[in-house]
């Protein structure tokens, strides 16, 4: 069949040291999985399973570029987080080879519109107006385990105009990236071109517009965006 309009292309990710782009299929985001963000947000973390949520592939914002400050919100917040690549399918995958199923990593930000996330969290709606909205999945480029190996530990930090707003390691992760990967083929077929955002430390805050924000994991490289009224 043929399509009624022309369909928007694929999202592509820049790779590093590549000229070819990763093509995004589904982003899925963990909530909570770090202790000191977990209490921050007012939940106890020591008994409760992973939970998971998504954004929209076309959510994606390149690194450099600016974000646009989303409607129908006045407290936007920031969530630095390191973000695994999937690079083969897999369902029911055990966590001790789970890595075999990532392509590589790339920091990101799970940019958040917490009011509105407060507001459904009262009223027991989904989430979607608060994390899936247009630009709030800024991404740097995806590196290649095969170049930077496998990130299991490593500083993370979020800086909000050269201020520190959130500084953890990757080893505070509640639920490991293989755990967290395993879990999440128990409840969808994992494909290539698939993103996990794995949570975010704590320090959370507000952000508004002419802020450049600026996000790190050790052995990527830095994530810059400013935010911007359109």
């Amino acid at each position: 069949m043929q399509p009624v309009f022309i369909p928007q292309p694929n999202t592509l990710i820049a790779i590093h040291a590549s000229q070819a782009g990763f093509p995004v299929r589904r982003i899925y985001c963990v909530g909570r999985n770090y202790a000191a963000h977990a209490k921050e947000m007012g939940v106890d973390p020591a008994h409760e399973a992973p939970f998971f949520f998504s954004k929209p592939a076309d959510a994606v914002v390149a690194n450099g570029a600016d974000i646009v400050y989303p409607p129908r919100t006045k407290n936007l917040h920031h969530e630095i987080e390191l973000v695994v690549a999937i690079g083969k399918a897999g369902y029911n995958i055990n966590p001790n080879t789970a890595e075999q199923y990532i392509y590589g990593y790339a920091v990101g930000n799970d940019l958040t519109r917490r009011d509105l996330q407060a507001k459904a969290k009262q009223l027991r709606q989904p989430w979607e107006t608060s994390k899936a909205f247009d630009c709030s999945a800024p991404i740097s480029k995806i590196f290649p385990a095969t170049q930077v190996g496998h990130i299991r530990t490593g500083a993370i930090w979020l800086k909000v105009n050269n201020e520190i707003r959130q500084q953890a390691d990757i080893g505070d992760l509640i639920w490991s990236i293989p755990k967290l990967i395993a879990e999440l083929s128990c409840l969808f077929e994992l494909k290539a071109g698939d993103l996990i955002f794995t949570g975010t430390p704590a320090g959370v805050a507000a952000v508004e517009p002419g802020d450049l924000i600026e996000g790190y994991v050790d052995g990527l490289e830095v994530l810059s965006n400013r935010i911007v009224i359109k």
